[in-house]
């Protein structure tokens, strides 16, 4: 859904990590704010400082009346920044707009919408065009044993991509996404061994499923570029499920291009389907991650949030 308000100037704060891509989010700050300028008029902005501090930005923001926030980095930025439009579940300021320019190493939200550079990202911030899209939200474990909950944009996994979470080198990440990605999955696939998880999607009975990985897509693309739901849809109202079982590392040298091209979901062990929500529980340690961040294990129950953010096109 399309939506267009009135023309007057949107009250913006721009939050900034400057030390996505490597850095140079931050080394090239002056001439990404002049780009901003141009297409937002004036604007506010601020920088991260530490993990969690652009949600607080966002949320305060919000808070204070700002119409518009825009998250300058990769996705873990924007997963932090939709997390401040969000309190337990619930949307903060329900007419305020996400603006969304993606310069970290992977930005694989970005891929999806078709906004992977700066210019195509000011050319969205123009005016005053939205749309409506879905967010996901999930109960699980942290780290730390206690029990946890947050928003998430494009895809939570679980299985061997909470492996690769945890794995996935900072360092590379900064220099090349991708590559840090494949990498920390070959380290992942050599000592990962499927584990038994019991999934109950939507009302159906819950069963015990041999789980490779499972991965609920609201955006399309996850670890730097793979299209792990080559068919989800960010304002459908569901979660596009991929499920592969009995995946080792010998799948991932040969087949690994059908990961990058979607078609991957037609390989023997694939199990595509839709859903509205899930919970799903090991007797294992199985890790889970959110928009490419380790944050920790089963038990999770997700749930999507349909059209619950406005989105700036």
């Amino acid at each position: 859904m399309f939506l267009n308000s009135a023309l007057a100037p949107l009250r913006t704060l721009v939050i900034v990590n400057p030390a996505s891509a490597a850095g140079a989010t931050g080394r090239r700050w002056e001439r990404t704010a002049r780009q901003l300028s141009a297409a937002l008029g004036s604007f506010e902005h601020a920088f991260t400082r530490e993990p969690g501090h652009a949600t607080s930005l966002a949320r305060r923001a919000l808070r204070e009346g700002f119409e518009m926030v825009v998250a300058i980095g990769g996705d873990g930025t924007l997963n932090e920044v939709v997390g401040g439009f969000f309190e337990a579940g619930v949307a903060l300021a329900p007419e305020a707009l996400l603006g969304i320019v993606a310069l970290g190493t992977g930005s694989d939200f970005a891929r999806t919408i078709g906004a992977t550079s700066l210019e195509g990202a000011c050319e969205r911030l123009r005016g005053h065009m939205s749309r409506r899209i879905d967010v996901g939200h999930a109960r699980f474990t942290d780290h730390s044993g206690a029990p946890a909950e947050r928003v998430f944009l494009n895809v939570a996994s679980f299985g061997c991509s909470g492996q690769v979470a945890r794995l996935v080198s900072p360092g590379l990440k900064r220099a090349s996404g991708s590559l840090a990605f494949a990498l920390a999955t070959v380290r992942a696939l050599l000592t990962y061994r499927d584990r038994v998880v019991a999934i109950q999607f939507d009302d159906e009975p819950s069963r015990d499923y041999s789980i490779t990985n499972c991965a609920f897509c609201n955006g399309r693309y996850f670890g730097a570029g793979m299209m792990v739901g080559p068919d989800a849809l960010i304002d459908d109202g569901r979660f596009d499920v991929t499920v592969w079982s009995g995946f080792g590392l010998a799948h991932f040298v040969r087949k690994q291009g059908s990961l990058y091209s979607g078609t991957h979901i037609h390989e023997p062990g694939a199990l595509s389907l839709r859903v509205f929500r899930a919970q799903a529980t090991s007797l294992l340690e199985v890790l889970l991650e959110l928009d490419g961040e380790s944050v920790g294990r089963l038990p999770v129950q997700l749930r999507i949030l349909p059209q619950a953010l406005r989105l700036k096109v």
